[in-house]
């Protein structure tokens, strides 16, 4: 595992070829991805908090080689509040896409513009140089029309990446997701839910057999299980998922690997 310094020149070393992209799994359901025209990085959780069961791999401060941060919804393991501003002032040509709703709040409270924001609505597609970004909206525990929970669809470098941050699977999803096109690389909870962990305000996410099922269903060129190894009480087997996935849909391609160590998605068709 590589961490801190060596971490962040891999990083900014690794150039993708145009159609592929490499990503480091940064814990919880955090990445950096990097494709052949921009480098992005997905709900980074990065404070040492105590509850943690995998120490944070990378210093917040050593980001610099980023074009644009994404968080998915109000929760310190996908909007990490210190981690927001430290990457503010590492990364000067950085901007922050995040649910719509959100907008006021997050730039309030931490301090940056809303110029440097991409607000980002259900259904909602922006161009951030390189990059385009689509808005679907997720489901944690309950679908609202507040605009306060997406998924992220992201074309870049020829590639494109689905980011589904925290959601349950609800009717319209799989057509949604349908629509964006191909997806090469989809990044995925399977974590679940029951009533102890709601009872005690924590929210849940699609099972790992729902996360089989959208894969299946949706159809990515490689499918990454997350979210699954991080708070206690709340993670699950990432190979129940591998099993399920291997025996119902055989044809599907996964990764589950060791954080922070660079993984390559080559072209399609290589």
């Amino acid at each position: 595992m590589l961490m801190n310094e060596a971490l962040a020149r891999d990083i900014a070393q690794c150039k993708p070829a145009p159609g592929s992209c490499a990503f480091w799994w940064l814990g919880q359901i955090g990445f950096a991805v990097k494709t052949a025209s921009a480098t992005l990085y997905f709900d980074l959780f990065l404070s040492p908090l105590n509850e943690r069961l995998f120490p944070p791999p990378l210093r917040a401060e050593l980001i610099t080689d980023v074009d644009i941060v994404f968080g998915s919804h109000d929760h310190i393991d996908h909007i990490d509040d210190p981690v927001w501003q430290a990457v503010a002032q590492s990364a000067p040509q950085a901007r922050f896409a995040l649910p719509a709703g959100l907008t006021d709040a997050v730039a309030g409270r931490l301090g940056i513009p809303k110029a440097r924001m991409l607000p980002l609505r259900d259904g909602q597609t922006l161009e951030a140089g390189s990059v385009t970004v689509s808005a679907v909206a997720t489901a944690h525990e309950k679908l609202n029309d507040r605009n306060e929970n997406v998924a992220f669809i992201v074309r870049a470098g020829g590639v494109t990446i689905c980011h589904l941050g925290d959601t349950c699977v609800y009717e319209g999803l799989v057509s949604k997701l349908k629509a964006a096109g191909p997806i090469d690389l989809m990044i995925l909870p399977i974590n679940g839910r029951d009533a102890l962990r709601l009872h005690r305000g924590c929210l849940g996410n699609m099972t790992f057999q729902e996360a089989v099922d959208l894969v299946g269903e949706v159809r990515p060129r490689l499918a990454v299980p997350a979210h699954y190894e991080m708070i206690e009480g709340n993670t699950e087997d990432p190979y129940r998922f591998a099993a399920y996935l291997e025996i119902k849909y055989p044809e599907r391609d996964f990764w589950i690997g060791p954080h922070a160590r660079r993984v390559t998605l080559p072209p399609a068709g290589k």
